[in-house]
């Protein structure tokens, strides 16, 4: 079979699973045995002396171990094309999450029609802020800063690394977000053991966010726009995260950012955008239509540079 064919069916049967399903409740996921070894080390090891040392070790270790495993593994069923493409069709899919996030956040706005106790309850499934007190438009703009952001680490960044690296560098990406968003905050526990792990995740998404960005002004016919992600998407504490926001709010013509409430206690961030108003179901229409007109001109692009890189 054709070596480009090889790369490319994987691709997009993943990404039409993805599109079909989401991740499927009640079967193994492979983020969550990620989850689950970091979890084992950090109780184990985050402890009295040299944290950092400890934390960037267990960061690298881990990120290199998986791509190691992973290469190994596909390297071995070279022989077994079937399998080894059946096998990459299934990484690729566990790496990308486009459309489980999506539905959540129509799930968002749904219940948040019900009743303002609905939406924190389901608002707080996505979203690492304390969501106890949230008002309804702090739940609106809290799940579509996620909408942004999520389409960057969940969809653009994956693919990015899957045109880098292939599969491999795929499932090392996931590894390094898991290991940010499980570990990488600048509080007390994890400030010194999860230095490393958030210093990669910034570095390893730094093309991906801006990538994103660029691809939403155009999913949304407004490449104009760059310039005021460039002006906001900078201020965000994240190195990262303000450009896929400060394009989402530069479409919809909102203002994301203000203070929020993490493990009780306020994080004064930065505002993205100028303009203050009330955001609307419609609003999250718009930013659900860009994310995957977005998500679809990602794939191309990554089918495209794989297809170069070979």
């Amino acid at each position: 079979m054709d070596e480009i064919l090889i790369t490319l069916i994987p691709l997009f049967v993943a990404w039409t699973l993805d599109l079909i399903f989401g991740d499927p409740a009640g079967l193994p996921h492979l983020i969550v045995y990620f989850g689950k070894a970091i979890a084992f080390l950090e109780h184990r090891l985050n402890s009295g002396i040299h944290r950092k040392f400890k934390g960037g070790v267990v960061a690298l270790g881990l990120v290199g171990g998986v791509y190691g495993a992973t290469w190994w593994l596909l390297n071995s069923l070279s022989a077994y094309i079937w399998i080894k493409m059946a096998v990459e069709t299934l990484l690729i899919f566990y790496c990308l999450a486009g459309t489980t996030l999506i539905r959540e956040v129509m799930m968002v706005f749904t219940a948040l029609d019900r009743s303002i106790d609905d939406g924190r309850r389901q608002v707080s499934r996505i979203v690492g802020r304390d969501t106890a007190n949230l008002s309804a438009e702090e739940i609106r703009t809290a799940a579509l800063e996620t909408l942004a952001e999520n389409l960057s680490d969940g969809v653009v960044a994956p693919l990015f690394w899957f045109a880098v690296l292939g599969v491999p560098g795929m499932v090392a990406y996931k590894m390094v977000n898991t290991l940010d968003s499980m570990i990488g905050y600048r509080n007390r526990r994890y400030k010194d053991f999860g230095c490393v792990a958030a210093r990669m995740d910034d570095v390893a998404n730094y093309i991906p966010a801006r990538l994103t960005s660029l691809l939403m002004v155009i999913a949304a016919g407004r490449p104009g726009l760059m310039g005021f992600v460039r002006c906001f998407g900078r201020q965000h504490a994240s190195p990262n995260s303000g450009y896929p926001e400060a394009a989402l709010a530069g479409i919809l013509g909102c203002r994301f950012g203000g203070p929020h409430d993490y493990f009780g206690e306020t994080v004064d961030k930065p505002f993205i955008g100028t303009i203050s108003r009330e955001l609307t179901t419609d609003d999250m229409l718009t930013a659900v239509r860009v994310n995957r007109i977005a998500e679809f001109m990602a794939v191309m692009l990554a089918a495209l540079c794989r297809c170069l890189v070979m």
